[in-house]
């Protein structure tokens, strides 16, 4: 019984540690960016040994993918499947593009700040890439849910899939625009991607 009791307690302090590691590491994400944090710095800031981070870490990748994890748990990007829910009951074509539009915005707004470190680094890690990736796809298949029922041809969904990347939304965040102004804009690059050629005729 004695046993089974300091078992249980060392695996919470072990626990204990591994989430004060991971805090560490993503504080230190958001200040200095991924690539720069080394072993030293998130020991240092975590009250730790590097000799502790490297056990329950045993690789900078190991660290990313499990703050990755993390992130993904505190942002809830879109996922395959979360359109039917948000555009449930709307089958106009302004109401589908504004809950779109909307939804979006609201996502990259709460991860603005990693989302843009996390771009800049991508090419450097292969966990930040699957990482961006999984948001795309995510992210795309809420366009595609939005466009379903409206008739778009494959190359204008595509064009609405490129106006809906991160990298867009960044530009256009900052110019400063006001949060309505800027999605209305939003909208009306939508509408136009989607409008067909006859629209411009």
């Amino acid at each position: 019984m004695a046993r089974q009791y300091r078992m249980r307690k060392r695996a919470e302090v072990q626990e204990q540690t591994r989430e004060k590691i991971i805090r560490a590491t993503m504080k230190l994400h958001d200040e200095q960016g991924i690539i720069a944090t080394t072993f030293a710095d998130i020991a240092a800031r975590a009250g730790v040994g590097q000799a502790t981070v490297h056990r329950h870490f045993p690789t900078p990748a190991a660290l990313v993918q499990t703050c990755g994890m993390h992130v993904w748990q505190e942002l809830q990007p879109p996922q395959p499947g979360d359109g039917a829910a948000l555009f449930a009951g709307e089958e106009t074509q302004a109401g589908r593009l504004w809950r779109l539009v909307t939804a979006i915005d609201a996502f990259y707004r709460r991860g603005a700040h990693r989302f843009a470190i996390a771009y800049r680094e991508r090419a450097a890690m292969p966990e930040i890439d699957g990482f961006l990736k999984a948001v795309e796809g995510g992210v795309e298949a809420l366009v595609r849910e939005a466009l379903l029922p409206l008739d778009v041809q494959e190359e204008a969904a595509r064009a609405a899939v490129a106006l809906t990347r991160f990298c867009v939304w960044n530009e256009l965040a900052a110019t400063g625009l006001e949060r309505e102004r800027m999605l209305d804009l939003q909208y009306r690059l939508l509408e136009t991607a989607i409008a067909g050629p006859s629209a411009s005729t």
